[in-house]
């Protein structure tokens, strides 16, 4: 089952409110319990939900990332 935009916004502000607040655990609206190791696991998981309310709202990504390598 798909979230809407308005759950996504609400996962992201509840897990941006931890995230200033030092907490490295979250309960999502299901009840389930996530333990985020490092500040960088909770940065990417905002840029998760960045990135899938931005598909929902029909918005351009505000950012590219790109993955470069030597080819060894």
């Amino acid at each position: 089952m798909a979230l809407t935009a308005t759950e996504l916004q609400a996962a992201r502000a509840s897990l941006l409110s931890a995230r200033a607040g030092g907490i490295r655990r979250v309960r999502d609206q299901n009840g389930e319990e996530v333990e985020y190791k490092t500040d960088a696991e909770m940065a990417r998981a905002l840029a998760a939900l960045d990135s899938e309310i931005a598909a929902l709202s029909g918005k351009p990504p505000s950012s590219f990332h790109f993955a470069t390598s030597k080819g060894t």
